[in-house]
Parts: structure tokens; sequence; C-alpha cells
């Protein structure tokens, strides 16, 4: 685990907890999910985003952690609440062995500015090192925080689509795609 304040660790998901804790698993991230989503993140979910809507999404990811084709990373108080996530996709296509998407970084509202995102992106290109993987890519929302805490992490712009996706009440937002050489 690493420190992230004095409460708060980031902890990799086993594939045994993801099989063994599904349900709480879900529950605590459909919690951060959810607020994300009201508090206006384009995370691929659109307002109103129901708790069945969010539990199934993260049902699919603790399937995916448990079949090892995701690493999922929590950040989570000593007493054990999910304050934010973040997601190392590693299932890849043959011939990029060596490459992962990094997805779905969220933090909790009410956890935001105290470090909880930068440790969450620094354990994720632990565990991709871990993995052997050597090329990281991740998209976010052009000139949100996100884009300048990847920036402060080293990340590398690649280039901005107009209009990619949709913030949660519907209205367009340009995405910025950024790249990591490990």
């Amino acid at each position: 685990m690493t420190d992230v304040h004095a409460d708060i660790a980031i902890r990799r998901i086993s594939t045994d907890e993801a099989r063994e804790r599904a349900a709480p698993l879900a529950q605590a991230l459909a919690d951060v999910l959810i607020d994300c989503v009201e508090g206006g993140a384009s995370v691929s979910f659109m307002l109103p985003l129901t708790r069945e809507k969010a539990l199934g999404f993260w049902y699919g990811v603790l399937q995916a952690a448990a079949s090892k084709e995701r690493v999922l990373l929590v950040a989570e108080t000593t007493a054990g609440r999910i304050l934010g996530t973040v997601q190392l996709i590693t299932a890849q296509p043959d011939n990029q062995p060596h490459r992962a998407d990094v997805a779905k970084m969220l933090v909790h509202r009410d956890a935001r500015r105290r470090g909880v995102a930068a440790q969450l992106m620094a354990a994720v290109e632990r565990a991709a090192r871990d993995q052997g993987k050597t090329v990281l890519v991740l998209d976010t929302v052009t000139g949100g925080d996100a884009e300048r805490l990847y920036q402060r992490a080293g990340w590398q712009t690649v280039g901005t689509v107009p209009n990619f996706a949709l913030m949660p009440d519907g209205a367009y937002c340009a995405t910025t795609f950024f790249h990591k050489q490990l």
C-alpha cells in the first residue's frame, strides 16, 4: 500500500477479492461513479445514472479484474471507504502486448484536492510496469482538472477531438488523448 494522506491508501483489488467480494466492492465503487457523474464528469455515463446501471458497470469491471484482463486500483480510508479508483486495461490485441489503457480515473468530490488522483496515477503506472507494459494511453475531457493532472505527471498530449463525447447533461465536449512511455 502507498500512503496518500494519513488516512488514505492505494491498493490493488486482487483477483480473489474481485470474485469473492464483488457485491460490496461494486456498491462502494458505484457510490464513487454516481458522485462523479452527478458532479459533471464525462466518464461514459449520462444523467440520471441509476444505481443499477452503475452496479452493472462495476460487476463487469470486477469480472475483468478477476480474469486478469484489468487491474483495478482503489484509494480507500483506513476505515475501508473507497474514495477513488483507476483501471489499467491490460487485455489488448495480439500485436499490442506492450500497451495498456488507463481508464475511469475517478475521485469522489469530497476527497479531491488531497493528492488522491496523483497517487492513483503513480500506482497505475507501477502496476503497468509490473505487467510489462511500456506504452500507456488515456483520454480525458479537454480543459478539465484531469487534463492538468496528466500533464503534471509527464503524460504527452497526442491531440484533441472536438465534440468527441457528451457531458452527463448532454452537452458536447472535446476529448484530449494522451500517451506515456514507461
